[in-house]
């Protein structure tokens, strides 16, 4: 049987990111009679032995906001004319019109995994200016919609996205960003149930993506506070942060704070690396600032924490409430509020993960749905 070539492509992660490359790529690359490559922003390339199943592409190298951001269109261009594939995932909207040009002059089926709500995104983040933050989002929504119908299939990082973007008709899978372990075999070095009254030093993990928005000021600012209650409490700041001026000021503030720990910052890190963190460290911080793009969204990393056994501190929100409290995980803290002695004194008399890690944490259902979709339509 001749094999079946399929890319994955986003222009704005790494080709190592935790979705496209780990959980969706490895998951295809399970399959016979398919050749998968992935196409993204330079950055480390994984040391794991998957790797041998597929090809990367660290094509895309450009400063946030300049001509090399549209120059990335042309290396893509090239790229698809160059691997001719019979199945593209596209990741990232910038990348959707010409995806959906090359398919509509090759033999190639579209598939469009929308990990974010651009629209929300670019018309509440304030990364723009309100004007042009309204016209970018305004101009995505109408890419997404016009191109809607000749995508195949939609790929939904959220279940939320099904309402949030009406424009998918019935052709979506929900692939939440769930925990997906760097191996089968890997389990949580953990004792279960959990407990943290007797844990020095206190460490405590901030990890991923590094911004105002996702609260790290916050984590510092909680664990300073908690550090008048647990004197040996730690904090470790690990990911990156695409702000440089934020970035300086971050570093500013933690400068003098001998207990706070940052790795990466302006430098790409691996997952693998971020994993090994959250395998030595206690609780795991979701200070989000309450956000509507955020809002019903559930954080990759709420996931990974509880796979890892870590127990949870993290901001009030209905939706994670729910997780934390169906899977006895941690706390909810308004972390706006001054942090008590009260609340300190709960979350160390308190007992966790007295059922043990829930497999529903972990990207095993979403595998096999992964599978199924481009088996079927590339009649594997």
């Amino acid at each position: 049987m001749i094999r079946k070539r399929i890319l994955l492509a986003s222009l704005l992660k790494p080709v190592s990111d935790t979705r496209l490359y780990e959980k969706i790529g490895r998951s295809l690359a399970k399959l016979t009679d398919l050749d998968v490559h992935v196409a993204g922003y330079q950055g480390p390339l994984p040391q794991t032995p998957e790797i041998a199943q597929i090809t990367f592409h660290p094509v895309f190298h450009f400063k946030r906001l300049s001509f090399g951001r549209v120059a990335s269109q042309i290396k893509f261009w090239k790229l698809l004319k160059t691997l001719r594939p019979d199945l593209l995932v596209v990741a990232t909207h910038e990348l959707l019109f010409l995806g959906w040009l090359y398919c509509k002059l090759h033999p190639c089926h579209l598939v469009y995994d929308v990990q974010e709500n651009y629209f929300l995104n670019l018309t509440t983040q304030n990364v723009y200016t309100s004007l042009i933050g309204k016209i970018l989002g305004h101009t995505v929504r109408a890419l997404e919609k016009t191109l809607a119908p000749a995508i195949q299939h939609f790929f939904l990082a959220e279940k939320s996205y099904a309402q949030e973007l009406p424009f998918f008709g019935h052709r979506y899978t929900v692939l939440q960003n769930k925990f997906l372990p760097p191996a089968n075999h890997y389990s949580t070095l953990r004792t279960m149930p959990v407990s943290l009254a007797d844990v020095k030093p206190l460490r405590l993990l901030y990890s991923g993506t590094i911004s105002r928005l996702y609260g790290v000021l916050e984590a510092v600012e909680f664990v300073t506070q908690l550090r008048t209650f647990v004197p040996h409490a730690e904090l470790t700041i690990i990911g990156y942060c695409a702000e440089a001026g934020f970035l300086q000021e971050l570093k500013a503030r933690i400068e003098p704070l001998s207990f706070v720990t940052l790795i990466g910052g302006d430098s790409l890190v691996l997952h693998e690396e971020i994993l090994g963190q959250e395998q030595q460290h206690h609780i795991g911080l979701l200070p989000y600032r309450p956000h509507p793009s955020t809002f019903n969204c559930i954080p990759t990393k709420l996931f990974e924490y509880i796979g890892n056994g870590l127990v949870l501190i993290m901001e009030e929100n209905p939706l994670w409430a729910e997780i934390l409290r169906k899977h006895n995980a941690g706390l909810t803290i308004p972390f706006a509020r001054v942090l008590t002695q009260s609340q300190v004194e709960i979350l160390l008399r308190g007992t966790y993960y007295k059922a043990g890690i829930p497999r529903e944490v972990f990207w095993e259902k979403e595998e096999q749905e992964v599978q199924a979709v481009i088996s079927q339509l590339l009649r594997l």
